[in-house]
């Protein structure tokens, strides 16, 4: 089977074989196709015509696919195609047209998997394996399997200047780095994650381009705006005059990974730093393509990181909207329960980091709305109503690694007694009133390639613990961090009531202690009881062991 998407612009190899070449250059008065003829060393120049809308367009029969080529601006610059397919030389040589149909696609008839077996394993394709290709990545995929996980997410690939990077500095969208392989080795790690039952996503990052290789300043400099400011300067114009072909790149940049290499999800990097007040939001616009179009045929998910906890974008249940959110703040307050850190945004989790962990176990965000300390302003908005799926929960990512000076894992900081029961514990569900039967509360992700054998051997501890344990667990109380104190809210007997969170094994069940309410109560709640039942011991459980799992301080 073939699959290819079909764009409105860059290098399309049509059925008649010749290519067609198309450019946004609004500001260019002139732009010239640069055919690189390799095996003579020297280059033919084709002019372009001008077309509607500030495209420039060539069809040509003398080129083909593997033709090397460029874009020549009124006479004086050279530049890449920023829709390039490939891009063998880095974001400074010459693209490379590429013909999605030549590629036999393999994957048998593999549809997707329910976002709700998501255990999400995030790699860098570059030190995943010793080889650091998309092609070694294969050989590690029945690994992956056998420890549990079921979805794996690379971190961006688009290309970027040098052998290697993070992936967050990409400048050309479309086109995977060819230090990691070429367009159709990529195929093949997806085609092969498919036939072990895996699926596989994509880190992109829609917020900015990296400074070096973009070129877009040069021709389309109505591709940014000075209304919107962000870190890195000048946001990227999705809301102002001209912003429609910028809205289509990266419109069709999530249908491009989809359909044709198959990805079955995206997780879109900072999109609180997406600058839009047009009346659709572009993620609106890019999620509701994303559904009409591969998602009618198979499952796909796709899932975002948004420091704004904007919940109304999540819709794990629908065929709309977003699936899921990475949850920092279940990663802050894991992480400051565990270190007792308290640098940074770290701070607005403390002194009682357990009470901000039980309210995401139960609602979804920590902050719904309330002032952050580190941010200086109110963060989130209420979640929840939202269903758990939509919190993907992690203990560690590149970000909490890459955002340290030195690099330092979790494991490096904390005991590996309160590591092992803190990965445990980000995978938890929560009682379904109706049914009167656990449902998961959220996806789990692990931070490769340091977390397999931890997370696997906290497995198999908390599963025997809770078959061997069954003594009284330890009872700590703590308030939790919530704005709404309802007068109604007093027991009988002038004490609070309370949410309790009792954790057997791997699993964690929450009842209010007033209105035995199987859920989250939002009424009654004031404080929290926290039990744990050990996840590595049949003993009861110590002060200390206590302490390590739910507080700091």
């Amino acid at each position: 089977m073939k699959h290819a998407h079909t764009m409105p612009f860059g290098a399309e190899v049509r059925a008649d074989g010749r290519v067609r070449f198309r450019l946004w250059a609004p500001s260019a008065s002139r732009v010239d196709l640069v055919l690189e003829r390799a095996e003579r060393g020297t280059s033919e120049r084709l002019p372009m015509t001008w077309t509607e809308g500030g495209f420039f367009e060539l069809v040509t029969p003398t080129a083909r696919a593997g033709s090397r080529y460029r874009y020549r601006i009124d006479e004086r610059l050279e530049v890449p195609d920023p829709a390039s397919r490939s891009n063998p030389d880095d974001p400074n040589g010459a693209s490379e047209v590429v013909d999605p149909a030549v590629f036999e696609w393999n994957e048998g008839d593999w549809c997707g998997r329910p976002w709700d077996e998501a255990v999400v394993y995030e790699l860098h394709v570059g030190t995943f394996t010793s080889g650091g290709m998309f092609r070694s990545a294969i050989e590690r995929l029945p690994y992956l399997a056998a420890l549990g996980v079921t979805a794996i997410e690379l971190m961006p690939i688009a290309d970027f200047p040098g052998r290697r990077n993070w992936g967050y500095d990409g400048v050309l969208a479309f086109a995977p780095d060819a230090s990691y392989g070429t367009p159709d080795d990529l195929k093949r790690l997806v085609e092969a994650a498919h036939r072990h039952g895996l699926m596989i996503f994509l880190d992109v990052v829609y917020n900015h381009f990296g400074p070096e290789g973009n070129y877009l300043y040069a021709y389309a400099p109505a591709f940014f705006t000075d209304r919107h400011h962000t870190l890195w300067g000048q946001a990227i114009n999705f809301d102002g005059e001209d912003s429609r072909p910028v809205r289509d790149f990266f419109v069709h940049n999530t249908l491009y990974w989809l359909e044709e290499y198959r990805f079955d999800g995206l997780r879109y990097d900072a999109v609180n730093a997406i600058r839009d007040n047009s009346p659709v939001h572009i993620l609106d616009e890019i999620a509701a393509a994303a559904h009409a179009g591969p998602g009618r045929e198979r499952r796909i998910h796709v899932v975002l990181e948004n420091d704004d906890n904007a919940a109304h974008y999540l819709h794990p249940r629908e065929a709309a909207g977003y699936r899921a959110q990475w949850n920092d703040d279940a990663h802050h307050a894991l992480h400051a329960a565990a270190t007792g850190e308290h640098d940074g945004y770290y701070v607005d989790y403390l002194p009682q980091p357990a009470a901000y962990l039980a309210r995401c176990l139960a609602e979804g965000f920590a902050y719904q709305g309330e002032e952050s300390t580190y941010r200086h302003r109110k963060r989130g908005e209420p979640s929840a109503a939202v269903p758990p799926t939509a919190f993907v929960n992690f203990l560690q990512n590149h970000d909490q690694v890459g955002n340290r000076a030195f690099g330092e894992r979790i494991t490096g900081l904390a005991s590996e007694r309160v590591v092992l029961c803190l990965t445990a514990s980000r995978r938890c569900c929560s009682w379904d009133r109706n049914t009167a039967r656990p449902r998961r509360s959220s996806s789990s992700a692990i931070s490769g390639p340091s977390w397999p054998r931890p997370c696997a051997e906290a497995g198999r501890r908390s599963s025997r613990a809770s078959r061997v344990s069954r003594k009284r667990p330890a009872v700590r109380r703590y308030p939790i961090p919530t704005p709404a104190r309802p007068s109604h809210a007093r027991s009988s007997t002038g004490g609070s009531s309370s949410v309790r969170i009792m954790r057997r094994g791997t699993t964690i069940t929450t009842t209010c202690s007033r209105c035995a309410s199987a859920t989250s109560c939002r009424s009654c709640r004031i404080s929290v009881d926290i039990r744990v039942r050990p996840a590595y011991s049949p003993r009861p459980p110590s002060r200390s062991h206590g302490r390590a799992i739910g507080a700091s301080g």
